[in-house]
C-alpha cells in the first residue's frame, strides 16, 4: 500500500500548522484542542520548517520549567526532519518511522506538503492490508 491510498482513509484531512513565533504554550493548547501529537512548523503551510510535538514540549519542560512555555516553538521544535512522498509503501514509511523513533512525517509532492501521515495511519493500513491477504488465503484453501 502506497501513502497516497493511506491518505484516503484519514479521517481528518490536511494538515495542522503553527509558525515559528507561534509561543509554546499556544501551541500546546493547539495539540490538547485538536487532540493531537503534533504540529507542524510552517511559515506558509506548505514548507516544513519543524515538527513541534508533545515529546519536544514535554522534554524542555522537565530540563527548563514553565518559562520555556512564553518562547516561541522555533527554539524547541525538531529541526531535522524526515519527510516522504506519495508513492512511498507503507513498509518503507514504517521503516524509517521505526528506525528514527518519531511518529509523524509530512508528505511531499513537487516540494510542497500536502498531508502529514502517522505511525498509527500506517499500522491501520497495514493491519488492514494484512487482514485482506489473510481472507484472500483463506478462501482460496477453502476453494472459493
Amino acid at each position: 500500500m502506497q501513502v497516497h491510498q493511506i491518505l484516503k482513509t484519514k479521517l481528518v484531512p490536511g494538515v495542522a500548522t503553527v509558525t515559528p513565533d507561534t509561543s509554546v504554550s499556544q501551541a500546546a493548547a493547539e495539540l490538547a484542542a485538536r487532540r493531537i501529537g503534533s504540529l507542524v512548523v510552517s511559515q506558509d503551510g506548505s514548507e516544513v520548517a519543524g515538527i513541534l510535538s508533545e515529546r519536544d514540549i514535554v522534554r524542555e519542560l522537565g530540563r527548563r520549567g514553565p518559562a520555556v512555555l512564553s518562547d516561541p516553538v522555533s527554539t524547541i521544535m525538531t529541526r531535522q526532519i524526515q519527510t516522504c512522498t506519495l508513492e512511498e509503501t507503507a513498509d518503507q514509511v514504517l521503516g524509517r518511522m521505526t528506525e528514527g523513533r518519531f511518529r509523524h512525517m509530512p508528505v511531499m509532492d513537487k516540494g510542497r506538503m500536502v498531508a502529514l501521515i502517522s505511525i498509527g495511519d500506517v499500522v491501520k493500513a497495514r493491519l488492514s492490508e494484512l487482514s485482506m491477504e489473510k481472507d484472500a488465503l483463506e478462501g482460496m484453501i477453502m476453494g472459493f
